[in-house]
């Protein structure tokens, strides 16, 4: 199968698998048919899939992932020693793991093609993904308390391993909390790292997008954090920002 043939039988596997689904057509157009495929992706329950399923969605999403381009940390300039700072999309970044800013569900985002790095990483992880946090979820018979972290295989994307970890929700002003949970994110995420033997850990600017923590204050703990674990541990960190305000802060910030 070539990669247009591998989309059309994907999203007509997706909706065979509810008859709510089966009647919505296909779009004639790359663009709009991944938009379909990624949106029956992110509303998929977590179920198991058919090998068949699984071996077409790899190869797409690994020539996907490739057509878009892959950073490798050893092509990063470290901003000071083993620290790095790096404008670009987290899931086509090669390292040890990519730190996932997830909900207290621990499920992925359901809602279909939103932008949230929980969406976007589910997405091109796989369906698998979704299905192994399921049963870490079931195991652990309750929500995933915030700052804590959970770790999963990484499936289709560059990196060797997902660290999930769920950050502070900020309403009516920041607090002494916030600030604390905050900074137990990236210690519980450094710390199940180093337990793994992972070299290298990319972190994104957790809780600053719909959590609403602010971008500078957020970014202040996440250096402080990191330096202070590095002391006494030997894992190279990469600050993945996305927006250029945030490559601003983070710059200042590492000098």
């Amino acid at each position: 199968m070539n990669q247009s043939e591998r989309q059309v039988y994907l999203i007509k596997y997706l909706l065979s698998e509810s008859g709510k689904y089966a009647e919505i057509p296909i779009p004639e157009s790359d663009e709009e048919q991944f938009k379909l495929l990624r949106s029956l992706m992110n509303i998929r329950p977590p179920k198991p899939v058919s090998e068949e399923f699984l071996a077409v969605q790899n190869d797409f999403l690994k020539e996907k992932i490739l057509s878009r381009g892959v950073t490798d940390i050893g092509a990063l300039v470290p901003a000071e020693e083993g620290v790095y700072l790096w404008k670009g999309d987290i899931t086509t970044l090669k390292c040890g793991a990519i730190v996932n800013a997830a909900n207290s569900q621990m499920l992925g985002c359901f809602q279909p093609c939103h932008g949230c790095i929980d969406n976007i990483i589910h997405t091109f992880a796989g369906v698998q993904l979704r299905l192994e946090c399921a049963d870490i979820m079931s195991r652990q018979g309750s929500e995933e308390t915030t700052g804590s972290a959970k770790i999963t295989s990484a499936y289709n994307l560059p990196c060797d391993k997902i660290i999930h970890t769920v950050g502070p929700i900020v309403s009516g002003g920041l607090t002494e909390k916030h600030c604390v949970q905050l900074e137990s994110c990236y210690k519980s995420c450094l710390e199940i790292a180093v337990r793994n033997n992972i070299r290298s850990i990319a972190f994104c600017c957790i809780s600053t997008g719909v959590f609403g923590f602010p971008q500078k204050e957020a970014a202040d703990i996440a250096v402080r954090t990191v330096r202070n674990f590095r002391k006494d541990h030997s894992i190279e960190v990469i600050f993945n920002v996305f927006r250029q305000d945030d490559y601003d802060i983070y710059s200042e910030l590492l000098g």
